[in-house]
């Protein structure tokens, strides 16, 4: 199939909806509870989420993972491999969740420990969390299902779970909550619905896998040398996450040293982040697909072709947000709050947000690039060799330039990731050479 402008953005598109539905979840939920009349269940439920966010985020390497292995999978026309690194993937989410269902009071615990919130909210939480963790089996193993129909650029079966997950979620807190009275427990069951039907949803999207009988050929799927490589190339990219996740905790954690009005501001401004995240996901997405299906029939042209395609996309978007963030980020910041404080301090720290899609949207790609060729050993190096000089920039640049050093420093983590990853480019591009040609 010929790499095309339209190609990129059927499989990018797709992805950049299905992001933009995320949010509605949230705000909905909240809604719902907040009808009854009382701060503690709003408080529960947003603590509950985030604990078995963070907690199923660990695992985000699976979807990564999965894509980069099936995408050359599929370049390299190999069938049965693609439909035994399904098998793999879903024998990997569906035992992470019954470990997570099994270690479920010790990892609340540990997160109350943590975060301590009020009995009566602790409560709540906890009969929340008590019901939703029994879909962890199903929430995780979709990373792998996702991981797996993005390797074979569909993308449109992705937003269909995303969008039947949301729709399922919204419909069954509006029923449970305001009509059955059920409370907490009402929108922890909605979500636990919702994760197991994305969960059925997901297996008959996938259901072609389950014709090719490698699929349940259990040699092949329990082959040492496939498990390992698949282990190898999860625990780079969980590492990676993790240096990654350290430097924005570190972010939010410095920025409370800077009095409440700086962290309000802070808080709003990361929101732009977000917003050029999504955008951005889904040209990454692209790039993970396209180059590990280049990688697979080792074609050094089309990888090179979908890695400047997915890029110059990715350029325009950013380019396209940072003129808009100039322009009404300003509006945007004073429809977020109406304490005239932050505001201030918001519009005062607007630039850097302005800056952030140009500057970041380097390392944005390169990890995509580098997800669908699964070089995750250079993902882990450089990842740690940023985290380092994030580390050893910021803390001199905010003894110096207080909350201005620290958007530096962030701003600054970027450059280095997208410095290292670059560098390590061209022997990415080396790899494409078929073994016979030297």
């Amino acid at each position: 199939m010929t790499l095309t402008h339209r190609r990129v953005l059927q499989i990018a598109l797709p992805v950049v909806i299905s992001n933009a539905t995320v949010p509605i979840l949230g705000v909905v939920d909240t809604g719902v509870v907040g009808q009854l009349g009382q701060a503690a269940p709003i408080g529960a439920v947003g603590i509950g989420a985030i604990i078995l966010t963070a907690i199923y985020w660990v695992f985000g390497f699976l979807r990564m993972g999965t894509s980069g292995l099936t995408a050359q999978a599929v370049g390299a026309d190999d069938t049965p491999e693609v439909a035994a690194l399904l098998s793999r993937a879903l024998m990997i989410g569906l035992a992470a969740g019954a470990v997570i269902i099994a270690a479920q009071s010790l990892l609340f615990a540990g997160a109350f420990a943590i975060s301590p919130a009020s009995a009566e909210v602790e409560s709540l939480a906890r009969q929340y969390m008590g019901i939703r963790v029994w879909s962890a089996p199903a929430a995780i193993a979709l990373y792998g299902i996702t991981g797996w129909l993005i390797a074979q650029e569909r993308t449109g079966a992705v937003l269909a779970i995303q969008v039947l997950m949301n729709g399922a979620n919204i419909a069954l807190d509006l029923l449970f909550v305001l009509h059955l009275d059920w409370g907490v427990p009402g929108v922890a069951w909605a979500t636990f619905i919702a994760e197991w039907g994305g969960f059925a949803l997901g297996l008959w999207l996938c259901r072609a896998a389950f014709r090719v009988p490698a699929w349940r050929d259990w040699p092949r799927v329990f082959d040492r040398a496939k498990l390992v490589r698949m282990s190898i190339v999860n625990g780079d990219i969980m590492i990676r996450s993790v240096l990654l996740q350290a430097i924005f905790v570190s972010f939010l954690f410095w920025g409370a040293d800077f009095g409440d009005v700086q962290l309000a501001a802070n808080q709003i401004l990361l929101q732009f982040l977000h917003v050029t995240a999504y955008a951005l996901d889904g040209f990454a997405i692209a790039a993970e697909s396209l180059v590990g299906q280049a990688l697979g029939r080792r074609n050094r042209q089309a990888l090179r072709r979908a890695s400047v395609l997915t890029s110059g996309w990715a350029a325009g978007i950013c380019a396209a947000m940072a003129l808009a963030f100039a322009l009404a980020g300003g509006i945007v910041i004073d429809t977020m709050t109406t304490a005239p404080d932050v505001q201030i301090a918001a519009r005062h720290y607007l630039p850097y947000m302005v800056a952030a899609p140009l500057i970041g949207v380097a390392a944005w790609m390169l990890d995509g690039i580098f997800i669908g060729a699964t070089r995750t050993t250079d993902m882990r190096n450089m990842m740690v060799i940023s985290a380092i000089l994030y580390f050893a920039s910021v803390i001199p640049l905010m003894t110096a330039f207080g909350n201005h050093g620290l958007w530096l420093g962030l701003l600054a983590s970027f450059v280095f990731r997208g410095i290292t990853l670059g560098l390590r480019y061209p022997a990415l591009e080396r790899s494409a050479v078929p073994p016979s040609s030297g």
